[in-house]
């Protein structure tokens, strides 16, 4: 009887050992996916930026400032990719920047407006933008269930013990990035 005791506590915590590495695997798997999700919408965004800048530059040839910004910042972000999520969001989020100082001078054209291909991209853009901010949010959120499952107890135990590791969310670099926008002329 002692033995059948024995083995069903064994048993049983075999099968939590199992299940709780495998949830922990699950998780480290969704994070990736997320992270990937996020590197298609930066690619789209990579693709659509020279078709805008193009678009834009023979409105305002005079801008070139701007359109230096925002070649150097999408440069920056094409070879970001093997920086990990840390250098990857630095690099995203200059882009931004420096893409809101393009509509900006985008708006002060009004004929550029209305011409169709400028409102095809800057609509294929802001939407590509949308995206990603979805796609960081949800990456977001598998980090956070993942890092939480890493720290909770007893999963905590077998994390350390497989060689389990945090994650890293995907934070906007600089403080002044959360502020609105002020277009100015």
């Amino acid at each position: 009887m002692e033995l059948v005791i024995a083995l069903a506590v064994v048993l049983v915590l075999a099968f939590f050992v199992i299940g709780t590495y495998n949830r922990l695997v699950t998780l480290r798997q969704r994070v990736k996916e997320a992270w990937a999700d996020i590197d298609v919408q930066l690619k789209r965004r990579h693709d659509l930026i020279p078709n805008l800048i193009e678009t834009v530059k023979g409105y305002a040839a005079h801008e070139s400032k701007v359109f230096e910004a925002v070649t150097q910042a999408r440069a920056s972000a094409v070879s970001a990719g093997a920086t990990g999520p840390a250098g990857r969001a630095q690099a995203e989020n200059a882009l931004s920047g420096t893409l809101r100082s393009l509509f900006a001078v985008a708006e002060n054209y009004p004929q550029l407006q209305a011409v169709q291909e400028f409102k095809d991209l800057s609509e294929n853009l802001t939407a590509t933008e949308d995206k990603i901010a979805f796609a960081r949010r949800f990456h977001n959120g598998n980090v956070r269930d993942y890092n939480t499952a890493l720290e909770t107890f007893p999963t905590n135990l077998f994390a350390s013990m497989f060689s389990f590791s945090p994650e890293v969310y995907f934070e906007l670099a600089d403080a002044a990035e959360r502020e609105n926008p002020q277009v100015k002329f």
